[in-house]
């Protein structure tokens, strides 16, 4: 309306959406088999299959604070939607990539170049679940967070 009486151009930008929040895992399919694919080992995959890990993400905008813990191990991961950034997945596979996440409508994606194909994650939220697919060569993990 604004433009209209104004005669000019009105963008109205979306704002993403908010993943901020503390999210406790309640499923968790084909993570061994995704694990297989990353090459950790059996020991490791044994007692990562047990844990019930909580992430907690804080956001700012495009800017994401992603801390997931265990009894076992943490993690910390933080970025910029858009920007790419050097990973270091210690505690995970141990192994450095190259990541990118974008917004792909309401999801965030994240693409990771190193030494394993087609490997990368997509988060979304549907109510006060948070989904999130790992990919790994021809594995896909799917895990399902409710909020705490």
């Amino acid at each position: 309306m604004l433009a209209f009486l104004t005669g000019s151009s009105f963008n109205c930008l979306a704002m993403p959406v908010d993943f901020s929040g503390t999210w406790n895992l309640v499923s968790n399919d084909n993570f061994e088999g995704y694990m297989v694919a990353l090459g950790i080992d059996f020991a490791t995959r044994k007692i990562a299959k047990m844990l019930k890990p909580q992430k907690v993400i804080k956001q700012d905008g495009d800017s994401f604070h992603v801390h997931t813990t265990s009894s076992f191990r943490d993690y910390l991961l933080e970025f910029k939607v858009g920007e790419e950034f050097e990973e270091d997945n210690k505690g995970l596979d141990n192994r450095k990539c190259k990541s990118l996440v974008t917004w792909e409508n309401d999801k965030l994606v994240c693409v990771q170049t190193g030494e394993k194909k087609n490997r990368g994650w997509t988060h979304w939220l549907e109510g006060d679940d948070l989904h999130l697919e790992l990919r790994c060569e021809n594995q896909v993990c799917r895990q399902v967070f409710k909020r705490a």
